[in-house]
């Protein structure tokens, strides 16, 4: 009996660690192959007593929207505009109709606004001041919807290190 109680253990490790090294695996495809997209930020507080030094980030694609006139979930379909800025086109609940020029961003609506994921930017204690001129949010995207925040954007659209 005791064979079986670790035989299940150990499967369920295995299990879970098959599971965790997939879930990485798509983040880094996603890191190396995604589509690179500035998402034009709002302004929030940039501090946390409880966590540090973190940037809460709010996006203007998710800003004037009717959080009970939408789905709990769907994707937020973007267009760049000509200096390769994110512009929001619609809201929808499905991955389809995209067009060739649009992005797809998968989004879950939270009490007063749509969440995509990307919004917390933490940063060394005592940065805040180097990320107080952050104007876009650095995000790729792959076609099914996915995102990772990979840095923050000054007015110059260069990344701030």
């Amino acid at each position: 009996m005791k064979n079986i109680k670790w035989s299940i253990i150990l499967i369920n490790l295995i299990l879970l660690m098959g599971y965790f090294n997939y879930s990485v695996g798509k983040k880094e495809a996603l890191l190396s192959d995604g589509q690179l997209i500035l998402l034009k930020l709002a302004p929030v507080d940039p501090r946390s007593l409880m966590q540090g030094d973190y940037m809460r980030l709010r996006y203007e694609i998710s800003s004037n929207i009717r959080i009970d006139s939408i789905s709990k979930r769907g994707y937020c379909v973007v267009k760049l505009d000509s200096i390769g800025v994110a512009r929001k086109i619609r809201l929808q609940s499905g991955n389809s109709p995209k067009m060739a020029d649009e992005f797809l961003i998968e989004y879950t609506a939270g009490k007063w606004n749509i969440n995509i994921g990307a919004e917390s930017f933490f940063f060394e204690e005592g940065k805040a001041t180097k990320y107080d001129k952050a104007k876009y949010g650095g995000v790729r995207v792959d076609d099914k919807g996915n995102s990772i925040l990979v840095g923050l954007y000054n007015e110059q659209m260069k990344k701030i290190e």
